[in-house]
């Protein structure tokens, strides 16, 4: 469905889900803020997307720091106009590793939870006055099957995951009047550099307990968030997708 005349911004965009989300939001139409701290896959992201026609602002911003988002946010105001749909994709464990609960020190813990629920809240407080004024607006966010599986070693990063889901059904009810929606995505085991790079043993584990016996490709998550920034999705809030070929059924 067509997204023509609206702003997009992505966050963790310089690869992987948040990469093919931006690719497939600026295929629906739409012009495209890309956020990342990877300049040189932001660069390459952004580039893909200006292959579609749209216009595309990269910014390399750390989303742990508050004044980062702050000053990002204006510059794509400024460049781009108001934001329509904001894809909160950025996350991931603390520094790619996993911890066993007692071994998981606080300030591992402060960084997965500043990273994977702070910076959804923050950079959603960017954008949901002008939303409300407007009253329109999607905002998705990446949250995870872990929200509901759990799993050794992802005490925090399921927490935060977790929270996400609470943010998302509360902050839907606050701003529905407004005709803004709020709603968010749990992919399972996707395919992406992190997966590339893990052990053959642990790839095949994971393999096993996925009923379609295959990884998901991010273009299948760029799927539902489309969906959900669709005008075809304005009577849905408050809610998750499970795209996880079937992995939480066990």
């Amino acid at each position: 469905m067509s997204l023509e005349n609206k702003t997009a911004v992505v966050t963790g965009a310089a690869s992987g889900i948040g990469r093919a989300s931006a690719l497939r939001l600026a295929q629906d139409g739409a012009d495209v803020a890309v956020i990342d701290l990877n300049e040189t896959g932001l660069e390459e992201t952004r580039q893909l997307i200006r292959g579609t026609g749209r216009s595309c602002l990269a910014v390399q911003a750390d989303l742990l720091d508050r004044d980062s988002i702050s000053a990002t946010f204006e510059e794509i105001a400024n460049n781009l106009g108001p934001v329509d749909i904001l894809h909160n994709n950025a996350g991931g464990p603390a520094r790619g590793r996993t911890r066993s609960f007692p071994n998981a020190t606080l300030e591992q813990w402060d960084e997965v939870l500043t990273l994977n629920l702070r910076s959804v809240a923050d950079c959603t407080r960017e954008v949901i006055g002008g939303m409300k004024e407007r009253r329109y607006g999607r905002i998705i966010t990446t949250a995870s099957e872990q929200a509901f599986r759990g799993g050794p070693g992802f005490t925090d990063y399921s927490a935060a995951k977790a929270g996400i889901l609470g943010f998302t059904r509360s902050l839907a009810l606050e701003i529905a009047r407004y005709n803004v929606t709020v709603n968010a995505i749990c992919p399972g085991v996707i395919k992406t550099g992190i997966t590339d790079n893990m052990p053959e043993e642990h790839i095949n584990a994971s393999l096993a307990s996925i009923p379609m016996g295959r990884m998901g490709e991010p273009e299948e998550i760029a799927h539902a968030v489309s969906f959900f920034a669709s005008p075809g999705a304005s009577y849905v809030t408050g809610t998750y997708l499970l795209v996880a070929g079937g992995r939480t059924l066990h």
